[in-house]
């Protein structure tokens, strides 16, 4: 009797994990850790000359004393995404841990994210109600590319009153990156770093509006990519991302969603790698634990790597010597990490007085931008 009483506890706990399962059906995520490669294809650390990303005021932020904009590290983890497919509507609780990070965004509000001071950070949502008809989500009349996320089949969520059709949240690492990448004259040499293998990967260009790429999939050994004829297609490449980031699991509108979201940062004039992350290493990056489990769960990340190419190094050398804030403006948010690689072993680079001045404005602009949205000032009540 005691033996098929315990057989029965054994049968009913299966059955109830079971349950669990099928009535999430799915949860899936996609997000992106962005790097600068230095002159030895290692990730450096830096800090974008940026206000705030293109994000919406109403999305949660660390408070004023820890202001993005001033803090440096080697990756930004850029708007990872949770998608909910329930069944029915139920409750679910969500606990993301950034060993090597710290969460610095999020929406919407979550139950907790700790710590604020410490770069072992996690953030949770402890009652994500997934499924139910919902009011209106927030929506401003700002232009943004983080609306793009919300067009999926996902079902709405709310979290502590706030209405979402995913669970957004980005931060900041201090982490190696795997895919090391070295550029020379000819082309970039490509090494992983990593234990498994890297499912694809992709040297991309933008010269004046005309771009060229090349894809390698299976990264396991050593490779050497030649740069390109200017001469390929940027739908091409679209569709290529996409099929290959619905292969490793996302549906079709999630990867769509993801290259909208991505459309102008991704392609824009600049020389960089594209990679997806194997699934082993996001997980050991991004610990998550949902309860009750789903039944299937994908975690699909593209690194960006951003590259130095020859001519933008003759380019940029001769903008900070001359002070030309037009081709300077133009490196965006990269300006300065590549600053400090022109530095690296070659002494400080020519710089102008009015080169310095559009650096030093920038950064003054950057921190106010982003104190008014951690206070609260810049943005309206949703």
């Amino acid at each position: 009797m005691k033996l098929r009483n315990a057989w029965f506890v054994v049968l009913l706990s299966c059955a109830t994990r079971l349950v669990a399962s099928d009535d999430l059906r799915a949860v899936h995520e996609w997000g992106t850790f962005t790097s600068v490669a230095g002159a030895d294809g290692a990730a450096m650390s830096w800090k974008p000359l940026a206000g705030p990303s293109d994000l919406p005021c109403f999305v949660h932020r660390l408070d004023s004393r820890n202001l993005k904009a001033a803090e440096w590290g080697t990756v930004r983890m850029e708007t990872p995404v949770l998608y909910f497919y329930p069944l029915k509507p139920l409750t679910v609780s969500i606990h993301v841990d950034f060993p090597n990070g710290r969460v610095t965004e999020w929406y919407p509000r979550a139950s907790s994210v700790q710590p604020a001071i410490s770069r072992k950070g996690w953030i949770e949502w402890q009652a994500v109600h997934v499924g139910s008809v919902l009011g209106p989500l927030p929506e401003l009349g700002e232009a943004s590319h983080y609306y793009f996320a919300r067009q999926t089949d996902a079902s709405p969520l709310r979290s502590e009153r706030e209405n979402e059709k995913m669970l957004f949240y980005r931060g900041i690492g201090d982490f190696a990156v795997d895919l090391n990448a070295v550029v020379s004259q000819d082309g970039v040499s490509l090494r992983n770093d990593g234990a498994d293998t890297i499912p694809a990967a992709i040297v991309f260009e933008n010269r004046g509006g005309k771009i060229g790429y090349s894809v390698l999939r299976g990264l396991r050994e050593p490779a050497q990519v030649r740069f390109t004829d200017l001469t390929g297609s940027l739908d091409a490449l679209r569709n290529s991302l996409e099929q290959e980031l619905t292969e490793m699991g996302l549906y079709r509108k999630e990867a769509h969603a993801m290259l909208q979201t991505w459309q102008d940062s991704w392609f824009e004039e600049g020389l960089r790698m594209f990679y997806i992350l194997p699934r082993s290493k996001v997980d050991a990056l991004l610990p998550i634990s949902i309860r009750p489990p789903a039944g299937q769960l994908a975690r699909v990340f593209v690194g960006r790597v951003e590259l130095l190419s020859p001519a933008m190094r003759n380019e940029l050398s001769a903008a900070f010597a001359a002070g030309d804030v037009a081709v300077l403006r133009k490196y965006g948010r990269f300006l300065t990490a590549f600053q400090r690689e022109l530095n690296n072993g070659r002494g400080e680079v020519p710089m102008s007085q009015r080169a310095r001045q559009f650096i030093d404005d920038s950064y003054r602009q950057a921190i106010a931008e982003s104190q008014a949205l951690t206070t609260g000032r810049a943005c309206p009540v949703p």
